[in-house]
């Protein structure tokens, strides 16, 4: 009986292994591509469908294309052979690729792909018969060569006489998790002048992991394949900007396609999750639907896939970074020279009244979230409007980096002693506890934010570049936390009398490094001025000369009006306010349109070769497997300035970027650039400076920190140029390298 039993357990185990195997077919393809067929079933039912996979395993550096391929390409195509009175439904496709070779964007798969069918077998089967399938295959595959291929499979399955007996495959289970589902939320699309918006009605709970977002077309004609795609969103949607295709109209014709998203999960890796959509092409509600190859339900399936990017973080990690880079902030040389005002205002209180001192700190804190606000207020009000804006956006502007000049010129003169009006504006002087010591707090904490927005400290970039693709509450509190930690330093200080015993005790000595503290201000104004001949060319130049002349006379005048009679003083000030008015008031007048002036490369005196900067020139030097490094700069970005002399125009640098044959882009952000705006937008930025380093033959770029150093740039190339991925080579070994 025990020998039966056995022998009965060994049938029935052959039988279910040649059951199992049977359920897919041999390989069959070319070199490039092997394709095979497989089944969810080892048996056929009559009348019940089933699903047949077509295997695709591409080799590496080749790629395959979807139902829309994008500018170029060809989908798979399959044509069944089935018995008679049997059909086979659509391809249901998973959700694509891009693939970037110069302006060109493709849509496809590399590695290997599944493409699914349903099979509706007859009702009129025989049982105890085969199941002939023939599968025949045309696709196109392509690297810098594209190669029309074809193959024919025959494969066959028995007929079964009562349910299909199913069969577990994890290639095709892990399929079916790809393809797009019916979205649960409501989508709309609607022209924003020259950009179209796609707005999906996400809850704000539904929003928190989300990080990422890619739109694929149906078909040709709806947007551009290659153009930027932006994520935004406010408290109840989510809103992806395209460019649509010319003439193109979601109110006359509907959107339709694969919206992918891509969340953060707890434990670190990424979720995608495809969703298929297509808006009404009328005025009415809009609707949601599912392209071929959707499936409906409520639930939504999750891809868990590996790898992390430096942008991505949360709304608490953002609050983090941003009161950390604001604090380094008082670090970088653009706020130093305001900061050494403070500074020598802190040291004339060393031993006064602790009251009047923490209230000076407080006024100053107030200054500068006030300050921050009102910035990043009309940031965000400018970006929901339309505009391309980033960080530092007011130094764009010709006019107000001349009035930043001459802020900084006129302080300069003030601390050198050529005037005392308001001396005490600027926390100088016996007035520091008087009401205009305390306006002086707060204008110097208007000073400190203004001077700081052309500077981007470590830390800093991934919080500006995810407050301006959040809710407007979010953001703000995102600024206000960079704004805080600004303030932070002095503000400790004044709450803190201990950590003031560390300043000297006032004396005569302060005035000597008053006069001192003016040169800072006076190179800041220097500065500023060979910006603005990087903007507006020598008409710009001469326009701050000429003004600067104004103020001087003007604050001479003042003090050589102070000994006249109450009429005479009335005169001076009259001259004094006309002169500051026309100083002001006629800087349009003689500035040169914005970009009018010369092409300005910030680096373009270093020793490494450079070019101009544009996604067609990235893509091709791609295309050649060399490495490509960007440099996004401007020359008002004194961060940007610090690291070019102290790395760029390193030797070791320069020989290292040429035995590599890296390439050295410059994207110059001086003046606004909607291209370069849309680029820093990708990566979670909002400002410069912004270091990408794309490795040899392919692969996502490494973002760099914003402060560099030779041996970090150093170690980034060896990276870029060798076999392992330069993502590996984390920012935080580059920073302390």
């Amino acid at each position: 009986m025990r020998s039966v039993t056995l022998c009965l357990t060994i049938l029935a185990a052959l039988v279910l292994g040649q059951s199992a195997f049977a359920a897919q077919s041999d390989p069959a393809g070319t070199e490039r591509v092997q394709v095979r067929l497989i089944s969810d079933v080892s048996a056929v039912a009559p009348g019940e469908p089933f699903t047949l996979a077509l295997d695709q395993r591409i080799i590496p550096g080749w790629h395959t294309y979807w139902k829309n391929p994008g500018d170029s390409g060809l989908p798979t195509e399959i044509e069944w052979v089935l018995p008679e009175g049997s059909s086979a439904g659509p391809i249901q496709w998973p959700f694509p690729h891009r693939f970037d070779v110069g302006p060109i964007t493709n849509y496809g798969y590399s590695d290997q792909v599944l493409l699914l069918t349903e099979i509706h077998p007859s009702a009129e089967l025989k049982p105890g018969d085969s199941f002939a399938i023939l599968a025949k295959v045309r696709w196109l595959v392509c690297e810098e060569i594209c190669i029309p291929e074809d193959t024919e499979i025959a494969f066959s399955l028995p007929i079964a006489s009562g349910p299909a007996p199913g069969v577990q495959h994890e290639d095709l289970e892990a399929t079916r998790s790809l393809l797009p589902v019916e979205s649960p939320w409501s989508v709309s699309a609607a022209l924003a002048g020259e950009r179209l918006q796609v707005s999906l009605a996400v809850p704000s709970s539904a929003q928190e992991a989300l990080i990422e977002a890619a739109f694929f077309p149906d078909a040709w004609g709806q947007i551009i394949h290659s153009g930027a795609q932006r994520l935004t969103s406010s408290p109840d949607s989510i809103h992806l900007t395209l460019e649509p295709e010319t003439g193109f109209d979601p109110a006359a014709t509907p959107l339709s396609g694969v919206l992918v998203l891509t969340e953060r999960l707890a434990d670190g890796s990424e979720a995608h999750r495809a969703l298929a959509i297509k808006t009404a092409a009328d005025a009415g509600a809009p609707v949601v639907g599912a392209t071929d190859g959707g499936a409906g339900g409520e639930a939504v399936p999750l891809l868990i896939t590996e790898g992390t990017s430096l942008t991505d973080i949360n709304f608490f990690s953002a609050l983090f970074f941003a009161l950390l880079g604001g604090i380094i902030l008082n670090l970088m040389p653009c706020v130093f020279p305001v900061l050494s005002i403070k500074i020598l205002s802190l040291s004339q209180q060393v031993g006064g009244d602790r009251r009047e001192m923490r209230l000076h700190g407080l006024v100053y804190t107030a200054g500068v979230l006030l300050s921050f606000a009102a910035i990043s207020g009309l940031l965000l009000a400018l970006r929901a409007g339309g505009e391309a804006l980033g960080w530092g956006f007011q130094f764009q502007s010709p006019t107000f980096v001349m009035l930043m000049a001459l802020l900084f010129f006129g302080i300069g003169l003030l601390l050198s002693g050529v005037t005392t009006l308001g001396s005490s504006v600027i926390g100088l002087g016996q007035g520091l506890g008087d009401k205009s010591g305390m306006r002086g707090s707060f204008f110097t904490g208007v000073l400190a934010t203004l001077a700081a927005t052309p500077c981007t400290a470590p830390f800093m970039g991934a919080a500006v570049g995810y407050a301006v693709t959040a809710s407007a509450a979010s953001a703000m509190a995102v600024f206000l936390a960079l704004g805080l930690g600004l303030a932070l330093p002095y503000l400790i200080l004044t709450l803190l009398p201990r950590a003031l015993a560390w300043l000297p005790k006032p004396g005569a000595w302060m005035e000597r490094l008053k006069q001192i503290f003016a040169f800072p201000m006076y190179a800041a104004a220097v500065w500023l001025v060979w910006v603005l001949a990087q903007q507006s060319g020598a008409g710009g130049v001469l326009a701050a000369l000429a003004a600067m002349l104004l103020l001087a006379f003007a604050a001479w005048l003042y003090e050589a009006t102070k000994g006249l009679q109450q009429r005479g003083r009335l005169v001076g000030a009259s001259v004094v306010a006309i002169l500051l008015a026309g100083s002001i008031v006629g800087l349009p007048r003689l500035l040169p349109p914005a970009g009018s002036g010369p092409a300005m490369a910030a680096v373009s005196d270093q020793s490494i070769p450079s070019e101009p900067f544009s996604p067609a020139r990235v893509a091709e030097l791609r295309a050649e497997g060399r490495p490509v490094f960007i440099d996004f700069t401007a020359a008002w970005c004194i961060t940007c300035l610090v690291n070019e002399k102290i790395v760029f125009h390193d030797e070791s640098v320069a020989k290292a970027f040429a035995q590599a044959n890296v390439a050295f882009l410059i994207a110059d952000w001086t003046n606004r650039d909607p291209v370069i705006t849309e680029a820093l937008a990708q990566h979670g930025r909002s400002g410069v400076p912004l270091y990408l380093f794309y490795p040899k033959n392919g692969g996502p770029p490494a973002i760099l920190p914003q402060v560099l150093t030779v041996g970090g740039m150093l170690q980034a190339v060896k990276a870029a140029a060798g076999a392992a991925p330069l993502q590996q080579a984390s920012a935080d070994q580059l920073l302390h390298d």
